[in-house]
């Protein structure tokens, strides 16, 4: 039960070592300039591997739960779903329903925890197998790995780390499921990844540079840190520490930009209508003023 491409490579996982009767994913979205429906990147994988695939717009009817129970399954992985679970489903599975959430529970429990552990500037994140409970993210946990956030590391970066952690990690759950013992979540710890709002995104170089890295990369690709040259957007899609100071906003050599302590050079942007670009092109193709907005 999954959705985006960060589900993918745990689907292709489980395919190889264990038996997939059924694959769930949320209804194709309109996309795309014709805003034709499109299927997600887990109904495509599914499908490509010639599995059955459903995709109610909820579980919550008396029908969608008991075609559900009618699959017998032993056990549901869950990563990335983006539907709620009610309790007859949950209950459904021999076994349960198990949950790949990347975060090291009890932090950053919700819906955008790999956004939420950049933005906090956290020096480590991670994996952890959960048995789903009706509480959201509350189960117990059954296996966990942690990894280093790295320096330089966007949102992107950090979930294809994380998707590819949580297909080995839900394996090794599957294999030992038997004797695993799972581990209540301490009460002491608990925070929230509210869903990111793109309010959020605009920039403000009056902030210190470590600050704004974090926003930059951990806003990065969606739905991407921007601000503006002359009332030009620019999206700004990786960045990095660097040395300079002035004003805040002041445009330094090597697209590096004054914040209101330090200053971020930034190494991927983007102008609306454009491809992304690394700083030497960007400087190339766009004649900045002397400080950004």
């Amino acid at each position: 039960m999954g959705t985006p491409e960060f589900s993918v490579p745990v689907l292709k996982a489980l395919v190889g070592t264990h038996e997939v009767i059924c694959v769930y994913c949320q209804p194709p979205r309109p996309a795309g300039r014709g805003k034709r429906d499109r299927p997600s990147p887990v109904q495509a994988a599914a499908e490509a591997m010639g599995l059955p695939v459903r995709h109610p717009g909820s579980l919550k009817g008396a029908e969608a739960q008991a075609a559900f129970a009618a699959l017998n399954a032993d056990v549901a992985v869950v990563v990335a779903y983006g539907l709620i679970l009610p309790q007859a489903v949950l209950d459904a599975p021999l076994h349960g329903c198990l949950n790949i959430h990347a975060s090291l529970l009890p932090r950053w429990r919700g819906a955008a925890p790999v956004h939420r552990a950049i933005l906090a500037g956290d020096a480590e994140t991670g994996v952890c197998i959960m048995a789903m409970e009706e509480g959201l993210d509350t189960g117990p946990v059954l296996l966990r790995q942690a990894t280093r956030i790295e320096a330089e590391e966007t949102t992107a970066d950090l979930s294809d780390r994380l998707s590819a952690i949580g297909a080995d990690l839900i394996r090794a759950a599957l294999d030992r499921l038997p004797d695993l013992v799972p581990e209540p979540q301490p009460d002491t710890g608990v925070t929230y990844a509210a869903k990111i709002d793109k309010a959020e995104a605009r920039v403000d170089w009056t902030a210190p540079a470590e600050t704004v890295d974090r926003q930059i990369r951990g806003l990065s690709p969606f739905p991407g840190a921007w601000c503006e040259a002359d009332g030009d957007r620019i999206k700004l899609l990786r960045s990095r520490l660097a040395p300079g100071q002035g004003a805040p906003g002041k445009v330094l050599p090597g697209l590096t930009i004054a914040c209101g302590s330090g200053a971020v050079q930034i190494t991927l942007a983007q102008r609306e209508g454009k491809r992304p670009m690394n700083s030497a092109d960007f400087l190339r193709g766009m004649a900045l003023p002397d400080r950004l907005s």
